[in-house]
This record gives structure tokens, sequence and C-alpha cells, in this order.
């Protein structure tokens, strides 16, 4: 065996001791190093949705509310307090807007909750056809949001719509659908279910498609018609999904701006069709108060707010309980 002095420099035990002893990386810092590397593509992703989110969601919401408490005049921005939502609370119109904005709200909680669940009810009970029907109904969610209002718009024509000739060959007298203020908001309320069904629908469906159906088959045993299996079975199982569209549903209509401005011209007959968002858009580009503006949008953010809370510890509740 050659002794440690014939042995190469680089080979000899010190070197070799010396060589082991120097510095490493950390095994974590390593690790966290390599993982970088390997998801690089999917971090750059992630911040740029991020920042994409900033830019068009967080920063609205603060510049909102700094907006609610300053105001503007002669090119000149102060700290104006509380008079912004002072002023909204003066507002006439402000009442107004809320009994409209909580109308729609409920006669498209009556149409646009009940029906979609009842279509999906009646989808869920094909079994050769569901896809083409699944297409039929979200076909109006792919249409333009313009191009179906104008639709509607021609349906309720008082001279020659579609809606009056039926009821003039039915002998019923006609209907001036967005020109009476006793009717304008339920129409709108038609409109705005027939173009927003369709997603609700498709969700309704898959949630109906995984109820077990041994839970159906009992039921029908214990001698359960249709109306009790949907209360006993289809209801409770769904129930989460059933809850969440709710929320969903109180908080898309609340906000609803696109159907009355364009079928009413926003205000709609003696401001029946009046909605809070409506007001906000007048405060902001009609009398450019954007002060006011912010200050009603804030109002409504807070009032969402509560409602998702609400949702969030009734939800907990139900399944602590």
């Amino acid at each position: 065996m050659p002794s440690a002095s014939a042995l190469p420099s680089s080979e000899r035990p010190e070197a070799r001791a010396q060589r082991d002893s120097g510095p490493r990386p950390a095994p974590a810092r390593a690790a966290l190093l390599r993982s970088l590397g390997h998801h690089l593509s999917a971090h750059a992703f992630l911040i740029g949705a991020v920042l994409c989110f900033s830019l068009f969601s967080w920063y609205p919401m603060v510049r909102e509310f700094l907006l609610a408490f300053q105001r503007t005049e002669d090119g000149r921005t102060y700290w104006a307090g509380w008079d912004n939502l002072r002023t909204v609370l003066a507002d006439p119109a402000f009442w107004q807007a809320w009994r409209g904005t909580l109308l729609f709200t409920g006669l498209a909680l009556v149409l646009g909750f009940a029906v979609p669940f009842v279509v999906a009810l009646v989808i869920n009970e094909f079994r050769h056809a569901q896809a083409y029907l699944r297409l039929l109904v979200y076909l109006p969610v792919m249409l333009p949001p313009v191009a179906s209002v104008l639709l509607f718009k021609y349906l309720y024509d008082p001279g020659h719509g579609l809606f009056n000739s039926v009821l003039a060959a039915l002998g019923l007298p006609e209907q001036q659908w967005l020109q009476d203020p006793d009717t304008a908001m339920l129409s709108v309320v038609v409109a705005a279910t027939w173009m927003n069904m369709g997603g609700a629908t498709l969700i309704y469906l898959a949630a109906l498609q995984s109820v077990p159906g041994e839970l159906y088959e009992a039921a029908e045993l214990d001698g359960a018609g249709l109306l009790r299996k949907i209360w006993h079975v289809t209801v409770p199982q769904t129930r989460l999904v059933l809850s969440l569209m709710l929320l969903m549903q109180i908080i898309a209509t609340m906000q609803v701006f696109t159907e009355p401005f364009l079928l009413t011209n926003g205000a709609g007959p003696e401001g029946a069709t009046t909605t809070v968002v409506y007001l906000i858009y007048q405060y902001a580009f009609n009398f450019n108060d954007y002060g006011a503006a912010a200050a009603l949008g804030l109002l409504l953010l807070v009032l969402l707010s509560g409602f998702s809370a609400a949702y969030v510890r009734l939800s907990r509740t139900a399944e602590d309980a």
C-alpha cells in the first residue's frame, strides 16, 4: 500500500478532509431553489394574476373608499368627511333607488332563483337529450347582453311586439310592458331571468346528478310522491349549493344595471326601475359628483359584505350542528 506522502496532493486524507469541511449550501435553501426552478412558470403566472387582481380589484376598492370621504371643487381635492354621505341620504332618489333595488331582488329571487332549479329538475329526468338541453338552456348566457336586451325590447313593444300579439290572439287586453310603472320592473326581471338562468341551471343540474339514486328508491318504497321526494331528498342533499346560489343571486341582483338601463333608460316610468347602481352612474357621469357616487357605492359594499358575513356565519353554524 502506498504511503500517504506518495499519494497526489488532491488525494491525501488531509486534503479530502479540508475539501469536505468546506462551506455547503444549506439543505433547506437548496430544496427551495430547486422548487422555485421547477415551478418558475407557475410562480410567474401566479404573480401576474396577483398583480392584475391588485390593479383592477383592490386598487379600485381602496380608491373608492378614499373618494367617499373627499370632494373636488375647482380642481382642488379636499377631505370632506361625512358630507358625501349626507348628500346621498338627503337625496329623495336615494330611497327610491333602494326600493327599486329591493323590489328587483325580491322578484328575481322568486323567478331567477326558483325557475332555474325547476328547469334543472326537469332536465335531470331526461336520459338521452341532456347534452342538447344543457346547450339550449345555456345559449342565452352566450349571447351578448345588449343583443338579448334589444330582443326583449322588441318583444315588449306596445305596437307589434310578440307578447301583445299573443294577448290579442287570446282576446286579452294589450299591456304597456315597459311604459307602465306597475309592470315595468316585472318585465325587467323576466328579461334578466331569461338572460342569466343558464349558469345557475347547470350548477343545479350538477348538484342533482350527485344525489345518490338509492335515496330516491328508498323514498319510493316509503310511498313518497314527486313533491315529497323533492322536499325530503333533493332539497336536503343540495342544501349547500342552494344556499350558496341564494347568496350569489342576492349579490348579483342588488348590482343590476344593464337590463333597466337598456330597457327603460335607467329610471323607467315614474322612476319605477331606478336602482342603486343606476343612481351611482347618475352621480358619477351625469352630475360629475364622484364623491357622492363613491359614498353610495361604499354603502352598497357594506350591505353586501353583511350578507356575505351572515352566510358564512350560518354555514359554520350548520356544519357544527
